[in-house]
């Protein structure tokens, strides 16, 4: 797969006068240089966009349709160097990017048939005496220029979610990915603008604070989409406002282990739950909570369990932990680890350049590695007295993404579903499960709006009313 050089902004690709080193995480070498955008080039990309933004909206079903359907079949055909280009770039263990290539695809085929989807309906304006006589209905409209912002753990499929649903809606979009991984994304976006788009329907622009800066605080788009952590979706948010923004931002997934629990089970989800993607995802596994009486048996289970997990090359098909996207990011889980308290069952320390898996017990409320998102293969062990207590614990923290409880009760299942604050909550299966089809989202500080295409086109899209006296 060939691709041409610079960002695509407006009609092609412009050549920056600064790139920036992509770094191998295992290793530290450098995998590539990546362009580097600058105000400028993101102030560029927003009048294009602007000027593209009729043509976008006027642009047939069927050229959408086919637009997303194009890039489906062409990232299919080079499923494989996506795979391998997202491991150098995310360091992320080639299992875990197989699946996010998986998942992009479906993200991309399904875009495309919410395109068919997108519809209105009629409004009995008679149930007012003065609404007779007249006809009314209602159309979805595109929301206009949507700036999407994506993390550095799941690049490609972020952008997905974010440009696909755009695209789909009829709205141009500016993807700006994380400064650590440009790459998958940037070749992403060169596969959909081959696909019959209108110029500046899909941009890409890379660089600092200042380029995002300049992106969101734009009065003239319609929306903000951003994916990473609170802090900077917060202030997203305040520099957006008052443009519509959608967050998705962090957590700290809690599972909850009823008394009735198959155990083995729950800890084999705890394991393929809290190390995948070595951790560094919003709704990995980081809170256990564990109903007393069948505490001992859980830990020795789940201690057991941890022993298996692979750790090394991110490159060989059996490594589950690989090395975090950088230095300053081991330190701070390390400095978490040590700075919790707990007992440790198993882990807590460097195995190369990645962090053995690791297990603690104990850990209190008031500790970061408790109450904030960890990112990164830690899980956190606790005992309850009871499942009213789990699900108080649960609550507390200031975060509700996903969460999941494990019971052979279907009372215990519904009173989770009733009771646990968060955008989802899975039974018998681990936090991080999302099919991206299905609506996906947070509450409190772990976001507003939701994603999925059919949800996020619905978010991108504004309603029209129609009234008419014939």
């Amino acid at each position: 797969m060939t691709w041409p050089d610079g960002l695509p902004i407006g009609d092609g690709w412009v050549t920056t006068e600064d790139t920036t080193e992509v770094i191998f995480p295992y290793d530290g070498s450098v995998v590539a240089r990546a362009p580097l955008g600058t105000p400028a080039h993101a102030a560029r990309a927003l009048e294009e966009a602007l000027t593209a933004a009729p043509a976008m909206a006027a642009l047939p079903s069927h050229a959408r349709r086919a637009a997303l359907m194009a890039a489906h079949d062409a990232l299919a055909a080079h499923r494989e160097e996506f795979e391998r280009l997202l491991v150098m770039e995310t360091g992320k263990p080639l299992v875990d990017c197989r699946v996010e290539v998986a998942r992009t695809l479906l993200t991309l085929a399904t875009s495309a048939e919410e395109v068919a989807r997108l519809h209105g309906e009629t409004v009995p304006l008679d149930l007012l005496p003065s609404g007779e006589g007249l006809v009314g209905f209602w159309t979805r409209r595109a929301i206009g220029v949507v700036v999407g912002i994506t993390g550095f753990n799941y690049p490609l499929l972020l952008a997905a979610h974010k440009i696909a649903p755009a695209v789909a809606a009829g709205c141009p979009v500016i993807v700006k990915p994380a400064p650590a991984t440009p790459l998958a994304t940037l070749r992403l976006v060169h596969l959909l603008r081959e696909g019959g788009l209108p110029p500046a329907g899909v941009q890409l622009v890379t660089g600092d604070v200042e380029v995002g800066r300049t992106l969101v605080e734009d009065r003239r788009i319609g929306a903000v989409s951003f994916t990473g952590s609170a802090a900077a979706g917060h202030a997203i948010a305040r520099a957006a406002a008052p443009t519509k923004t959608l967050l998705e931002l962090g957590s700290n997934a809690a599972l909850v282990v009823a008394a009735d629990a198959d155990l083995e089970a729950a800890a084999d989800a705890v394991v393929r739950g809290g190390y995948y993607a070595s951790g560094q995802a919003c709704i990995a596994v980081q809170r256990v909570l564990v109903e007393e009486p069948v505490r001992e048996e859980f830990l020795a289970l789940l201690a057991a369990r941890v022993k298996d997990v692979a750790v090394g090359d991110p490159r060989l098909p059996e490594t589950r932990v690989a090395p975090l996207i950088d230095p300053a990011a081991t330190d701070r889980v390390l400095e978490w680890i040590a700075a919790s308290g707990a007992e440790v069952v198993a882990g807590a320390v460097r195995e190369g350049r990645a962090i053995a898996p690791t297990v603690l017990s104990g850990v209190p409320d008031g500790t970061a590695a408790w109450d904030e998102e960890i990112f990164g293969p830690v899980v956190c062990v606790r005992s309850v007295p009871g499942l009213d207590a789990a699900f108080e614990a649960v609550n507390r923290s200031r975060y509700g993404l996903h969460a999941s409880v494990f019971t052979r009760s279907l009372a215990t299942a519904f009173t989770a579903i009733d009771r646990i604050e968060a955008g989802g909550v899975v039974v018998n299966e681990v936090p991080g499960f999302r099919a991206d089809n299905m609506p996906y989202g947070g509450v409190k500080d772990s976001g507003t709006g939701r994603e999925g295409p059919r949800f996020a086109i619905e978010e991108l899209t504004v309603t029209r009313m129609a009234i008419i006296r014939p």
